[in-house]
């Protein structure tokens, strides 16, 4: 089978049937995300940033797949859900709710704020509801004046040893394209130009050419725990994201940089063992603080499939389609439950479901589907420039 077939089928007659069949909240609205291995309800609490995410994936599939109206009517429902249920009086998204939408958990986590923002803008583009427009806009503009301190009143640390750190560039050097039918040439270039000189020159380090995910204010690196911290996963993503700028910008320049990151990075995170690509990892060998720096994530394998598939689609690059058979076939073999549909998120170091629960508070209708429908165009572009030459 083709590699584009094989995620398009995998996206529309495994993944989407699966959220569609299980996750629904026809009472409430929105969607429930905690969902064991054979689709069961086993928590009934919402995550917003999850909310979004999910909202955001039936919109965007409405917008570039098929007009389907099953697929707007789910969407409507996250959307309805996280206007009525997701904002505190400043407008800002809060962590988590009750099913009926009784806040939980504050507005402390800032991807709340980012994924509502996608979700309202790809809705926008399905409905033409300028009421959601602004509201992305709206949403857009408050996590700009928080991008110097995301958390606000609910930062635990002192200001002793202030890092910044690299999710907020990495995202906004993605959002700022979700919300291209929202906001003015000029914002959306200011900020790609940040979020990409933050990317490549600050947060990426010459010396080892990958990337760490805290620095000091001034781009110098920090001795300690989270100063050595590498999260493989968030660099690669990064790293698709520079190449759809980079192709968005015919800059031949940053997208092979890019595709040499990628590279960087998989050498480096690469379970030589046991095969997969770590969690976490010091860069220095040290110890990390995290518990569970050795298991295999979904999201992780998945972000890498799709950079190396687009670094693959533009740069033809003979290493990047050698590790991409190598992060497929791992991927497809370990994480795939093609007997209850979905993928299983976590693994044990040595490929085993360490929990075989489809969906939580971290798990959601996101990171497969996104992935199998990058993956399927990408692999769209290269079957197609193999067949013209």
């Amino acid at each position: 089978m083709k590699n584009s077939k094989l995620y398009k089928n995998t996206l529309l007659n495994d993944i989407l049937p699966f959220w569609e069949k299980h996750s629904l909240d026809l009472e409430n609205g929105g969607y429930f995300t905690c969902l064991d291995q054979m689709g069961q309800v086993f928590d009934t609490d919402k995550f917003i940033w999850l909310q979004g995410r999910q909202a955001w994936t039936f919109s965007m599939l409405y917008n570039q797949v098929e007009k389907n109206p099953k697929w707007l009517e789910i969407a409507k429902s996250g959307i309805d859900f996280i206007r009525e249920h997701g904002m505190d009086k400043e407008g800002n998204f809060y962590f988590s709710v009750t099913k009926e939408g009784k806040p939980l958990v504050q507005p402390y986590n800032i991807f709340s704020d980012c994924f509502a923002a996608m979700a309202f803008s790809q809705y926008a583009k399905a409905t033409g509801d300028e009421d959601i427009r602004a509201l992305a806009k709206q949403t857009y503009y408050n996590i700009l004046k928080k991008k110097d301190n995301s958390k606000g009143v609910y930062e635990k640390n002192t200001d002793v040893r202030p890092l910044k750190g690299f999710s907020l560039p990495m995202i906004l050097s993605n959002l700022v394209l979700e919300l291209e039918d929202v906001l003015d040439s000029e914002e959306i270039e200011k900020t790609l130009n940040f979020s990409v000189s933050e990317v490549m020159e600050v947060f990426l380090q010459k010396d080892s050419g990958i990337i760490y995910e805290f620095v000091n204010p001034d781009g110098s690196l920090s001795n300690s725990f989270n100063g050595r911290l590498l999260n493989p996963g968030h660099g690669i993503e990064a790293m698709w994201f520079m190449i759809d700028i980079g192709a968005r910008r015919n800059d031949t320049d940053l997208i092979e940089k890019a595709t040499k990151v990628i590279l960087n990075i998989l050498e480096y995170s690469w379970d030589k063992e046991y095969g997969g690509i770590y969690y976490f990892l010091d860069a220095m060998g040290k110890p990390p603080q995290q518990l569970e720096w050795d298991q295999k994530l979904w999201w992780v394998h998945l972000e890498s499939l799709v950079a190396l598939a687009k670094a693959y689609e533009h740069t033809g690059n003979k290493e990047i389609k050698e590790w991409y058979q190598k992060v497929h076939d791992y991927s497809w073999s370990h994480f795939s439950d093609p007997e209850n549909g979905e993928w299983f998120g976590y693994l044990n170091r040595e490929g085993k479901p360490l929990l075989t629960l489809k969906g939580g508070k971290w798990k959601g209708c996101f990171h497969v589907p996104r992935a199998m429908f990058q993956c399927w165009k990408s692999f769209e572009n290269i079957e197609g420039n193999v067949l013209s030459s």
